[in-house]
């Protein structure tokens, strides 16, 4: 089956977890928070043409992820909000196919310790026949009172009830270890790609 009639399939499959089923304190999930600093702009919204807007591209367009660890697919030409994406993931010669499904789009100014700050970004979530359940969110946030613009990862996700046993196994084993690995490429490719694009 090829990348493209996998993705096609994912149309009729739904998200494989109750999305207000997380709980921090059930040990059977796992969560993730990462920020990466990528710059500043003078204080105030965010610019046009700054780093913060830079930032939103390339994580509109799923930039950040290093290919050799997860490469997606998915219509250039879907809206975002709701966009079904096929990842390829890739681990010691092993490569799975999981689909998910992006959330809101999150476009909004916040308030966190007092600061203004801004956020654009956008949740995926996992559908039926992915190893896992779970959800990743991306963000780009701009701290309006200094112009600290940053990169925002936080995810929770457990191997999912229904998955391989071999499979489910064997994530157990190496999935953490890997996630960790994909969530701090990302960080870097996003500083590297901010750093060359912007400059």
């Amino acid at each position: 089956m090829t990348a493209e009639e996998r993705l096609a399939a994912l149309r009729e499959r739904p998200v494989n977890y109750d999305v207000e089923a997380f709980d921090p304190d059930d040990p059977s999930w796992r969560e993730d928070d990462y920020c990466q600093p990528l710059g500043f702009e003078p204080p105030g919204p965010p610019l046009p043409d700054g780093t913060f807007a830079l930032a939103c591209r390339l994580l509109r367009d799923y930039r950040f992820a290093d290919p050799s660890i997860v490469r997606a697919h998915y219509d250039v030409d879907a809206p975002l909000e709701g966009r079904d994406m096929l990842l390829e993931l890739r681990f010691h010669g092993i490569r799975l196919w999981s689909g998910c499904r992006v959330g809101a789009v999150v476009d909004e100014e916040r308030v966190s310790d007092g600061r203004p700050l801004h956020v654009w970004g956008w949740p995926y979530r996992t559908l039926a026949g992915h190893i896992e359940q779970g959800e990743m969110s991306w963000e780009v946030w701009k701290w309006m009172d200094t112009g600290e613009v940053e990169f925002h990862i936080h995810s929770f996700s457990r191997v999912a009830r229904d998955a391989n046993p071999i499979l489910a196994l064997g994530f157990r084993v190496v999935g953490q270890r890997e996630r960790r690995r994909y969530l701090s490429r990302a960080c870097a490719r996003m500083l590297e790609l901010t750093r060359a694009e912007g400059a």
